[in-house]
C-alpha cells in the first residue's frame, strides 16, 4: 500500500468516510539563505518528503483535525478560529484556514487526517508542507479554484501572523510551484520564477545533522531585525531603497561607516548571497553545475562567519563533505542553528558519499546522522480520492490537468 493509500485507509478508519487527499513536499534550499525576506532571489528545489492531508468536508463549519504525527486531535470553529498555544502543531493548518477565510474564501467545515514524513526540525521545511497540503485540500474540498501563488501566500500570512514565525515566501512557494528534476529559481519580490533542470547525473544529498539549536528562532527574528535596520540606515542616503536586494556591494562599502559592525555584516551576507544565487543560476542554466562548488562554498562562510548562523555540527559536516569523491558543492541549508546541509554529488558516487559522511561524523561528532539521496519532487498535488472507480480516478486527472 503507497502513502497515500495508506492516508486514505487511516482516515475512514477514524472518520468512517471516504476522503481525498493531498499532498505537499518540503524543499531542499541549494543557494540563497536569508534572502527571501529581504526580497531577493533563492534557489530552491521540492523534496521527496511530503506531507499527506485527506479531506471531507462537514455539513458545519466545524474543523475536525488529527495529527498523525502528534497523535492528537483538534476541534475548531470557522468562525471563531484563535491559535491554540497548548497545541502548537495545529496553528499551522489552522492558521491557514484563517488566512484563506481572510482573502475572502468561505470554507465549509472538513474532517481532516494530516500525516508527514518531512523530518521536524531539520530545516526542510515540514511547516510548508502542512500548510500548503492542508490550503490546498480545503480549497477543493469547499469549491474554490486554486491558485498557487494566492496559496503560497495565504500560507505564508499564516505562518506570519497566526503561529508568529516571521518567515519569507520561499518555503511555501516552492512547495505549490516545485517541479519534478528541477530547481525554482524566484525573485522573492517580483515573484517571477525560473524553472532550472538539474542534471541527470547530480544527485541531491541532504545530510542531517541531528542537531537543533534551541536560539534558533529568537536568532532568526534577530538577524530579520537587524537587516531591517540596515535598510531603514540605507534608505536615508539611496533614496528607493525598499531592501537588501537593491543595494549593490559597492554602495554598501561605500556607506560601511553609517552601520553598526554587525549590522553591515549582516547586509554584506545578503548583498554577496543575492550575487551568488544569480551565478547559480546562470551555472544550473548553462549545464555547468562544477560552477556550483565555489559559490556554495563561500555562502556556507558568509553564513558561518558574516550572518552568524550556522554551528560546528554544520561545520563539520560541510567539511567532510567537501573532501568526498564526486562532490560539486557543499552548504548549510535553511535557517541555521543546526538542521541540514545540502550536497550537489555526481549520482554515480551519492551512495558512496552516504556512506563515508556517516561514517566519519559519527566519528567526529558522536552523532549518527540521517543522510537522504534525493531528487528534486513535483509540487502540491491531489493524489486519490476515496473512490478508485475507472470513472472517479479519470475526472481527477482531468481537474489536476486543469490546476
Amino acid at each position: 500500500m503507497n502513502r497515500a493509500q495508506e492516508v486514505l485507509s487511516r482516515f475512514r478508519t477514524r472518520f468512517g468516510a471516504d476522503s481525498r487527499v493531498y499532498r505537499a513536499p518540503g524543499r531542499v534550499n541549494l543557494i540563497g539563505e536569508h534572502t527571501d525576506y529581504n526580497d531577493g532571489f533563492v534557489l530552491p528545489a521540492a523534496i521527496g518528503f511530503s506531507c499527506w492531508t485527506a479531506i471531507a468536508p462537514r455539513g458545519d463549519r466545524t474543523l475536525m483535525i488529527h495529527s498523525e504525527n502528534f497523535s492528537e486531535t483538534v476541534e475548531a470553529d470557522l468562525d471563531d478560529l484563535l491559535p491554540l498555544p497548548e497545541s502548537r502543531w495545529a496553528n499551522y493548518p489552522l492558521g491557514v484556514a484563517w488566512a484563506l477565510e481572510q482573502a475572502g474564501n468561505r470554507l465549509r467545515g472538513a474532517n481532516v487526517y494530516i500525516a508527514g514524513d518531512v523530518p521536524l526540525g531539520a530545516g526542510l521545511s515540514s511547516s510548508a508542507a502542512i500548510e500548503v497540503s492542508m490550503g490546498y485540500a480545503l480549497l477543493e474540498a469547499s469549491g474554490h479554484p486554486v491558485e498557487r501563488t494566492a496559496l503560497a501566500l495565504a500560507c505564508q500570512r499564516a505562518e506570519n501572523e497566526f503561529v508568529g514565525a516571521r518567515c519569507g515566501i520561499m518555503d511555501q512557494f516552492v512547495s505549490c510551484h516545485g517541479l519534478a528534476d528541477h530547481a525554482l529559481m524566484l525573485d522573492c519580490r517580483s515573484l517571477k520564477m525560473r524553472m532550472l533542470p538539474i542534471p541527470p547525473h547530480v544527485a541531491l544529498l541532504i545530510c542531517n545533522t541531528m542537531v537543533r539549536h534551541e536560539l534558533a528562532a529568537n536568532e532568526y527574528n534577530s538577524r530579520r531585525a537587524e537587516c531591517e535596520e540596515a535598510v531603514r540606515i540605507l534608505a536615508e542616503v539611496l533614496p528607493g531603497t525598499r531592501g537588501l536586494r537593491d543595494v549593490t556591494a559597492a554602495q554598501l562599502d561605500e556607506h560601511r561607516q553609517r552601520l553598526p559592525e554587525i549590522v553591515f555584516r549582516r547586509a554584506r551576507h545578503i548583498v554577496l548571497e543575492n550575487q551568488r544565487v544569480l551565478r547559480a543560476a546562470e551555472a544550473f542554466q548553462g549545464g555547468q553545475v562544477e560552477n556550483m562548488g565555489k559559490l556554495m562554498a563561500d555562502s556556507h562562510r558568509s553564513l558561518r562567519d558574516d550572518f552568524e548562523v550556522s554551528c560546528p555540527e554544520l561545520d563539520t559536516m560541510v567539511e567532510i563533505a567537501t573532501r568526498q569523491r564526486g562532490v560539486f558543492g557543499a552548504r548549510m541549508t535553511g535557517g541555521g542553528f543546526g538542521g541540514c546541509t545540502i550536497n550537489l554529488v555526481e549520482a554515480v558516487h551519492a551512495q558512496e558519499f552516504q556512506q563515508k559522511v556517516a561514517a566519519v561524523y559519527h566519528g567526529a561528532t558522536g552523532l549518527r546522522p540521517d543522510i537522504y539521496i534525493c531528487k528534486a519532487s513535483q509540487g502540491a498535488e491531489a493524489v486519490v480520492s476515496g473512490s478508485d472507480s475507472p470513472e472517479n480516478s479519470a475526472k481527477m486527472r482531468a481537474e489536476r490537468g486543469k490546476l
